[in-house]
């Protein structure tokens, strides 16, 4: 468990010793998405703003709003066609033989989202722990502004579609009719869930017989995952086996991302992402949505 854990996130001491390696390539995968004022509020920010005022040294904005998004799907943040992310990677000095590293701005959520679509290509990359939070209190040095990047000369850069990384809406389904084996979780938190706070999306509530676990319920008060021990008997206390398949979802697929990344932290391997989650869900109203009747 803790090699895998290794393979999976890096420290910011350890990212600090290896900014001169060659082939080192860290990657800010920010969007702003704010807490959302009244139902409906969608609003979203480049991240790349943040990013220029203050970075890693020597790190690349990763554009998860666009350039790294399938802008024809009908949801937000869509995972990209094979050819588009090829073509944004490579734009970041992506090859087969990079060392990828990520981090965002915010809780981690963004950096699991890439972590977990590259993943899915057959890509390795590690996720800064803590994220810029934790290399900013650590008191390393950073760089502003847009440094001069010249990418590589261009390398082979190799994606494979893998499979059991994704679901739609009607893998969903079937999981809920009983087709198929496995249970449907959202990784949102319990007042969102429940429909008793403002959501982003058409309608508040959950899919019906979903269960919901919080992405945020494991990471720490310092936004680092917990160790794996805290963090492997929380996944276990959720009641789902390891060898239940699970769908995760969100608003967007990024927090189901950060719970992905908990869960295989914790030893489960049978997870999906359900890509277009409730900002697809929610848009048609002949799905249903399940929500508390009274609001706080």
């Amino acid at each position: 468990m803790h090699n895998q854990r290794r393979h999976i996130l890096i420290e910011c001491q350890d990212l600090n010793t290896r900014l001169q390696t060659p082939g080192l390539v860290v990657l800010d995968a920010t969007v702003g998405l704010p807490a959302p004022r009244f139902d409906g509020d969608y609003r979203t920010t480049h991240g790349a703003d943040g990013w220029r005022q203050e970075h890693i040294p020597g790190s690349r904005h990763a554009d998860l709003l666009h350039d790294l998004s399938d802008l024809n799907a009908s949801y937000s943040f869509a995972n990209p066609p094979l050819p588009q992310f090829r073509q944004g990677l490579r734009a970041l000095g992506v090859t087969d033989h990079s060392e990828i590293v990520i981090y965002d701005r915010a809780d981690g959520f963004w950096a699991a989202r890439l972590w977990w679509m590259l993943r899915s290509t057959g890509i390795a990359a590690r996720v800064l722990n803590g994220g810029w939070q934790a290399w900013r209190q650590a008191g390393y040095a950073t760089e502003q502004g847009e440094p001069a990047f010249a990418p590589p000369r261009p390398g082979n850069l190799t994606l494979r579609q893998q499979p059991g990384f994704w679901c739609d809406r009607q893998d969903v389904a079937a999981v809920l009719t009983g087709e198929k084996t496995g249970a449907v979780i959202c990784a949102l938190s319990e007042a969102v869930y429940r429909g008793k706070t403002p959501t982003r999306y058409a309608r508040r509530g959950h899919i019906p017989d979903s269960g919901n676990i919080p992405a945020r319920r494991f990471l720490d008060e310092t936004g680092r995952y917990l160790d794996s021990s805290d963090l492997t008997i929380r996944a276990a206390s959720y009641g789902y086996s390891q060898h239940t398949p699970l769908l995760l979802y969100c608003g967007g697929g990024i927090s189901a991302a950060s719970l992905a990344l908990s869960l295989t932290l914790a030893g489960y391997r049978q997870l999906t992402i359900y890509d277009g989650s409730l900002q697809e869900w929610a848009a048609d109203p002949s799905l249903t949505l399940i929500a508390d009747t009274h609001h706080d």
